[in-house]
């Protein structure tokens, strides 16, 4: 827009200006990873993962204000989790991937033990080593 003046110049400068939102509590400059919202018929404090949008009666805080995040007396606070984020592994996904990957080893073991090549039935495919129900071995292309 043009002025008779000239052109008109923002009053903050636009590399100032960052897409991302920022932590609500002031003189907190750190990036916001999660929406405060109360709501006051149920004297609750509810605590999400961040908002799609902006909401005007929402309060956006970083990781550090919403982990000491505390409500009034009397208040309950409740803590969603962030269904979006990354499921960390368990120890029993864990354990299942190490058994796997043992089981799998273990056909090339015997056919070593066997005479080295592996003369069986299955030498078809030049590629396949070992089956395991529905799992294959394949030898790399290399060797």
């Amino acid at each position: 827009m043009e002025s008779r003046r000239g052109p008109l110049k923002s009053a903050v400068p636009s590399n100032v200006v960052s897409p991302v939102r920022r932590c609500s509590r002031t003189a907190c400059g750190r990036p916001a990873v999660a929406t405060l919202t109360y709501v006051y018929a149920d004297s609750t404090a509810v605590l999400g993962p961040l908002a799609t949008y902006a909401e005007p009666h929402c309060y956006d805080l970083c990781a550090e204000h919403s982990e000491r995040l505390t409500a009034p007396r009397g208040w309950e606070v409740v803590r969603l989790s962030d269904c979006s984020a990354p499921a960390r592994p368990s120890g029993d996904d864990l354990e299942a991937l190490a058994n796997a990957v043992r089981e799998a080893a273990r056909p090339q073991e015997r056919a070593a033990e066997a005479g080295g090549a592996g003369a069986g039935p299955r030498r078809a495919d030049p590629m396949e080593v070992a089956r395991r129900g529905h799992l294959r071995v394949l030898r790399s292309p290399d060797s």
